[in-house]
């Protein structure tokens, strides 16, 4: 049975979210049953999204384009609060945890691009003998 809850007018219809956020609605939905972002249901059990779902769509979009995997995404979003807007302290506890992971994706993507050269015209063509992977060779 899908819940039904009185919901705020100033939420968003799932096509205002798409507008708004710059992403499709197919997108919105495929982050929802990823359990990304989550709406309630009006009583014609159209989708509602607060407008907080804005700043996590804006995240997961950055996330995305950076090749952070939506799972590990979803392992921060999980951290959130449930039942309001995430506050400034949330985010901060957030961006401390997510530091760590950013700064070794840092450290290989710097990695490939010194080396990428190297590699591609190395020839070698073996994954033992590869600087990128294997840096002790």
């Amino acid at each position: 049975m899908v819940e039904v809850k009185t919901i705020p007018a100033a939420d968003l219809s799932v096509g205002e979210l798409a507008k708004r956020s710059g992403v499709s609605v197919a997108a919105i939905h495929f982050y929802e049953r990823k359990g990304l972002i989550t709406s309630l249901r009006n009583r014609g059990n159209q989708r509602r999204f607060a407008r907080a779902t804005l700043r996590r769509v804006a995240l997961i979009q950055v996330a995305k384009d950076v090749g952070m995997p939506l799972s590990e995404l979803a392992a921060i979003f999980a951290k959130l609060p449930d039942g309001r807007s995430p506050n400034q302290n949330d985010w901060t506890k957030i961006a401390r945890r997510w530091s760590t992971d950013i700064e070794r994706r840092m450290t290989l993507l710097k990695s490939l691009r010194d080396n990428l050269q190297g590699c591609i015209g190395c020839g070698c063509l073996s994954l033992a003998k590869c600087r990128l992977l294997n840096k002790n060779d």
